[in-house]
């Protein structure tokens, strides 16, 4: 068991791993990226200790029987055979049932946390999926960006060129998410959450960035042909930042709201009444 262990930590240190990446389980990103990430990360951990412990104990016992009833040497015949234990039958199922109901207990009560919604959220933005693309309106600011799909090629640089989400920092988001075409799905990964995008249907998504920087994102859900180039930025920025990129867009003329008047399928029922009766 101690060279198990060892070799783990032989393997951990030559990958070059550090105390931080170790400690957020090997998640993306830094602590507090938002209000919620060390939340996610504290039920990733959690769940991996629970299941390396079970492990541990598992290839123990397992190990021990094969070593303690291991055939020996002029042994012949069946060895004794063990039916209808009550305890042990007990404890595997038991056992499990109890892991299963406390995983699902802390998922749900971490996971109702995450999607509470926000009232008088400071920022409200809404964001169109379609394909290969996204758009998004600053509602508040009333602008709009519309963005194109992806036309590099993976060539050094061309990230900067990408539909870029702007976000001020320590202010609390209330973000809007449809499609206009097929299912989407809404993905930051540092921010680790993600959620789908369906025609006819609003979903909703709250948070707030708490560290400035530059962050990708990408679709999630297969959505087509260019689905691997559906790629966008979110710049989290200071609040004077976030004015000059709203004064900017106005400025282009980017004023107003984008709205469904694009979207492929005009009946889909969705959740609006006027189409489903």
């Amino acid at each position: 068991m101690i060279a198990f262990f060892s070799s783990i930590a032989a393997v951990l240190v030559l990958s070059g791993c550090s105390a931080e990446q170790f400690s957020r389980g090997y998640l993306p990103g830094v602590p507090g990226v938002t209000n919620h990430t060390d939340r996610i990360v504290g039920l990733w951990n959690t769940a991996w200790i629970v299941l390396w412990i079970v492990g541990i104990i598992a290839w123990a016992l397992m190990f021990w029987a094969i070593i303690v009833y291991r055939r020996r040497r002029g042994e012949t015949g069946m060895p004794v055979q063990l039916r209808y234990n009550n305890p042990i039958e007990v404890m595997f199922t038991v056992v499990p049932l109890i892991i299963t109901i406390g995983f699902f207990a802390f998922t749900a009560r971490d996971t109702a946390a995450i999607e509470a919604p926000v009232a008088n959220s400071d920022v409200e933005i809404s964001i169109i999926a379609k394909q290969w693309s996204w758009d998004f309106n600053y509602v508040d600011s009333n602008v709009y960006y519309s963005g194109i799909q992806s036309q590099f090629e993976g060539e050094e640089g061309s990230e900067a060129a990408l539909p870029t989400l702007y976000l001020p920092v320590g202010k609390s988001i209330k973000v809007e998410l449809s499609s206009r075409d097929v299912i989407h799905s809404f993905w930051v990964i540092d921010f680790l959450y993600k959620k789908d995008m369906f025609p006819g249907k609003t979903n909703y998504m709250y948070f707030t960035p708490q560290v400035e920087g530059t962050y990708k994102g990408k679709c999630a859900e297969l959505c087509g042909e260019f689905h691997s180039m559906m790629l966008f930025n979110v710049k989290v920025v200071s609040q004077a930042e976030y004015d000059a990129q709203m004064a900017a867009l106005a400025a282009a003329g980017n004023v107003g709201q984008l709205d469904g008047r694009y979207d492929r399928n005009q009946n889909l029922p969705g959740s609006n009444p006027e189409i489903r009766g």
